[in-house]
């Protein structure tokens, strides 16, 4: 199972299992293929200040 993870600023979880379908983010999207300019649909944090959740 691809890991999820969340913005450090407002808790949303980016799961790749539903990708992020607003921004052009397919399910099934991993993580680390999401373009470095990506950011959080709630807050507008960047890619880079998310951490991965330790499942």
């Amino acid at each position: 199972m691809p890991k999820r993870y969340k913005c450090t600023a407002c808790d949303y979880v980016y799961d790749p299992a539903k990708g992020d379908p607003e921004t052009g983010i397919a399910p099934g999207t991993p993580f680390d293929e999401i373009p470095d300019d990506w950011t959080c649909p709630i807050c507008g944090l960047y890619k880079s200040d998310f951490e991965a959740i330790e499942e």
